[in-house]
């Protein structure tokens, strides 16, 4: 063991040593019991960043700790490979999309490496390989077979200038983020998964995934978004064709007084065609198809509308309703018509005071009285029923219910349940997206590939312009096949899936990647599965985690596996922070480009001046104040920056990041690493204290202080996952070693105590700190790897606490410390005190002039 640690020769040596005794790598026993530990997949975009390193430096701990815990862990790594910025990063770089995606794998993984990562190579999977997307091609086939997978209308994000679909995100203001011009909602034929089918299970599970955060369950019970209400007609004036209305306030139908539809109802334009309104109508809906959905939702978003022309029929009152088209009204909610009663909704309280529409109070409070005429908001509220006919007088609950039974009794409407929740749209107008395994013949209609003909292979000749667009639909060899059914000309389809299908089962192929039979092997899966261990940030609260349960139940159904939930437990890790800085000529400055002049004083080393400090914000590559792993690894090792990450916050937490707390991490494993080097060569040959002899004094406490940091350290990792706590308890033990060892003249019979604190110290510190870990823990003469011991166990009566610590002080400066009976006397905590051989020392032939006692703290002896 050398006198200085140096990470750059110590953890390459135990990453190579991992990779050849393949320590991580595991296998199916059934005398075991499997622990799958999984962070969420990343997109390989080229380098890691913090965010990555804190996400996967946690799972790594618990990998460890488990495995220490004689678990049979699977911890696997892979890629989320497809997707758009790997073909916008193409067409910049004038590169083909695989060609960057699997450049940035090989970087990424080496990274990944780096950091002495707990992984399972050999189930690494790339979701862009066909060998993977094969088989989510078959499921998708399984899927249209059971009438889960369909094609239908339905209005996306259209840039006419790149002709190209944009997801939300990629809408900005209304404007394409490439070019700047406007988007419109276009209507096309898309490819949808059947969500919906499963919308009570995925919301009745939520009540039984008690490992996951509440926050993250009511998120998903919000999308899912389960209504009771009741659907109405409101006749039309001219026409018997009704307008049907969804509601979940029933109770307030007498008090409507005007229609709202979405602009993509079909009533929309039906209902103005011919009418003086018709031109301001249809400019409307063009104006209002450019907004995004986000925002016409938005409580902030400025309520507007039209008015078409025509009118329907309160069918409670008989009153004349005129009908609006409305920007805040959606198809996909309801029936995409909105009652509207602006006394008891806020939203069409708004829209009426714009438009000069009528209210009217139909609901009031529980010992109140509301005035239409003075209301400055609605009362939305449940109360009593007035100027509700027959219903007058009741309470809105139980209105509810009988108006209910009165619509179905008068043929005017019926109870109903509906869901926010849409079917999945996973049509992507793409080229780096697995191909939707479907032919379109002009005889047959839409044909599925035969399985026989399965995989369809995303063509690797294709170019991809600055225009945008996907190149497949011109890729004759491509598109150009035959049907399946007829045998004649027919056409693939050219869109290919959301990556959202990907990540929604990759999970399940870790168990089974080489398996060739089949998407899964379920014997091997169900070993494995479900996930023990889930980890991941909170932005993927819905869309990932609500489709990879959908899927898990789906695939269950088709009898590949058994589970019905993916994940047992789920942990959303905070984001990394880090303040910013900018240059009021220069922007944001990011590390490079700053000078620290003083404490808490930057400047810009372009151009000298000083820079502003902002707030602390998640790390951003756009606002410079991004770290780079990199960097830190190659400055400090990779233990020191997997030690800050731990330390600095639990892991739920939001981490903010500092520079000093780095080196601070640093400071604190020299530290270790000299107290090990210092007494490794008297250690090594020592067996540890088992407890069969008794101890007394400084030896019996610090026995009891090594006893009771496993316990801490155990209970911090195995109910909280707190490893910064964790980390504070080892710190705590080594200081304890150092104390004992500058305090005590100790010889041979010390050795086997000491040799427990030092060996306790290695080993719980290894999850976190692996590579110095392994370096110490070989030092000491153990032959096998630290990851392979068993974790320790605490000794109950070690650490029950029957004796308690004073500080003796002479004349105010400390001397000593002894160790007395809870239930002393402070004449026996004085005698104690006074008896002590370093304090004699001290007082010397000095007469005593007074003893003070605090009770439960300290001795100050005056001389």
């Amino acid at each position: 063991m050398e006198a200085k640690y140096d990470p750059r020769e110590i953890e390459p040596k135990w990453q190579r040593i991992w990779e050849e005794q393949r320590i991580f790598y595991v296998s199916e026993d059934a005398s075991k019991s499997k622990y799958y530990l999984l962070e969420m997949f990343p997109y390989p975009s080229g380098r890691i960043h913090m965010g990555h390193v804190r996400n996967y430096t946690i799972g790594d701990v618990v990998g460890r700790y488990k495995t220490m815990r004689g678990f049979n862990v699977i911890h696997p790594m892979g890629w989320d490979a497809f997707g758009m910025p790997a073909e916008n990063a193409a067409i910049k770089a004038r590169i083909h999309p695989a060609t960057w995606t699997y450049n940035n794998i090989d970087q990424m993984k080496a990274q990944l490496k780096q950091m002495g990562f707990s992984y399972d190579w050999s189930r690494e999977l790339a979701t862009c390989d066909v060998s993977y997307y094969r088989w989510e091609q078959l499921m998708f086939l399984k899927m249209y077979e059971r009438g889960l997978a369909y094609r239908a209308e339905a209005y996306v994000n259209w840039c006419s200038t790149c002709q190209t679909v944009l997801a939300n995100e990629q809408v900005e203001a209304g404007l394409c983020w490439r070019c700047s011009q406007e988007v419109e909602q276009k209507e096309m034929s898309q490819w949808f998964l059947k969500i919906t089918d499963y919308a009570d299970e995925l919301l009745e599970y939520c009540d039984r995934l008690s490992g996951w955060p509440e926050r993250v369950l009511t998120m998903q019970r919000n999308w899912i978004g389960k209504s009771h209400g009741a659907i109405i007609h409101f006749p039309l004036e001219d026409s018997a064709e009704p307008i049907k209305v969804f509601t979940t306030r029933q109770d307030t139908v007498f008090g409507a007084t005007f229609m709202s539809l979405a602009v993509e109802h079909p009533l929309s334009l039906k209902l103005c065609r011919g009418r003086p309104e018709e031109v301001a109508v249809k400019q409307f809906i063009e104006k209002t198809k450019r907004i995004q959905r986000s925002e016409r939702t938005s409580e902030f978003f400025d309520k507007e509308g039209v008015f078409t022309g025509a009118y329907c029929r309160n069918p409670m009152t008989g009153e004349r309703m005129p009908i609006y088209v409305a920007n805040f009204v959606l198809m996909e909610y309801g029936t995409g018509a909105v009652m509207a009663v602006p006394t008891h909704d806020q939203r069409d309280f708004e829209f009426a005071q714009a438009y000069n529409l009528p209210l009217k109070v139909v609901v009031n409070p529980v010992g109140g009285e509301l005035d239409a005429g003075s209301m400055e908001e609605a009362y939305e509220e449940d109360g009593i029923l007035v100027n509700s006919g027959e219903f007058s007088g009741m309470e809105s609950a139980a209105a509810r219910e009988a108006i209910n039974e009165y619509l179905e009794s008068k043929g005017l409407g019926e109870g109903s349940i509906t869901y926010r929740l849409r079917d999945w749209l996973i049509s992507r107008q793409r080229y780096w997206g697995a191909p939707i395994p479907m032919i379109y013949c002009d005889k047959c209609g839409i044909v599925p590939v035969p399985e026989r003909d399965l995989p369809v292979v995303l063509p690797l000749d294709a170019s991809l312009t600055p225009a945008g667009g996907t190149p497949l639909p011109t890729l004759k060899e491509f598109v150009e096949t035959a049907c399946p059914e007829c045998g004649e000309d027919a056409r693939r389809e050219t869109d290919t899936m959301d990556t959202f299908v990907e990540s929604s089962w990759y999970f399940n192929r870790y168990t089974c990647p080489d398996y060739q039979e089949g998407p899964l092997d379920k014997a091997r899966n169900d070993y494995w599965m479900p996930v023990d261990q889930y980890i991941g940030g909170i932005e993927h609260a819905v869309l990932h985690l609500l489709y990879s349960r959908f899927f898990t139940k789906v695939l269950r159904d088709m009898g590949m596996v058994s589970q019905d939930e993916p994940f047992v437990n789920l942990l959303t890790q905070g984001m990394v922070c880090k303040e910013t800085l900018r240059c009021l000529e220069h922007g944001w400055l990011d590390p490079h480009d700053v000078i620290e002049e003083g404490a808490d004083i930057y400047g810009c080393r372009k151009c000298g001046s000083r820079a502003e400090i902002g707030r602390k914000e998640k790390m951003s590559k756009s606002k410079g104040n991004v770290v780079d792993p990199g960097d830190l690894i190659e400055r400090f090792g990779a233990d020191t920056v997997r030690l800050f990450c731990l330390f600095a916050s639990p892991p739920e937490k939001d981490l903010e990041w500092s520079d000093r707390g780095v080196e601070g991490s640093a400071r604190f494993l020299n530290r270790l690493w000299r107290l090990v080097y210092e007494e490794h060569e008297k250690l090594r040959s020592v067996t540890p204290y088992d407890g069969s002899e008794p101890l007394e004094g400084e030896l019996r406490a610090l026995h009891r202080k090594t006893h009771q940091t496993i316990k801490r350290v155990t209970d911090d990792i195995e109910q909280r996952f707190h490893f910064n706590t964790a980390i504070s308890a080892v710190m705590e033990l080594v200081n304890a070693i150092y104390q004992f060892r500058s305090e005590n003249g100790y010889g041979p019979e010390a050795f086997p105590v000491l040799r427990l604190a030092v060996d306790t110290a290695v080993v719980l510190n290894s999850p976190m700190v692996p590579h110095i870990a392994e370096e110490m823990w070989e030092a000491l003469g153990h032959e096998t790897s630290v990851v392979q011991e068993p974790w320790p166990e605490w000794n109950e009566e070690a650490v029950a606490e029957d004796m308690q610590l004073f500080v003796v002080q002479v004349n105010g400066r400390l001397r000593s410390r002894i160790y007395v009976s809870p239930s002393a006397s402070n004449e026996d905590v004085e005698k104690a005190a006074l008896s002590d051989e370093r304090i004699k020392t001290f007082v010397g032939d000095q007469p005593v002039r007074k003893v003070v006692v605090v009770p439960g703290r300290l001795v100050n002896v005056v001389v």
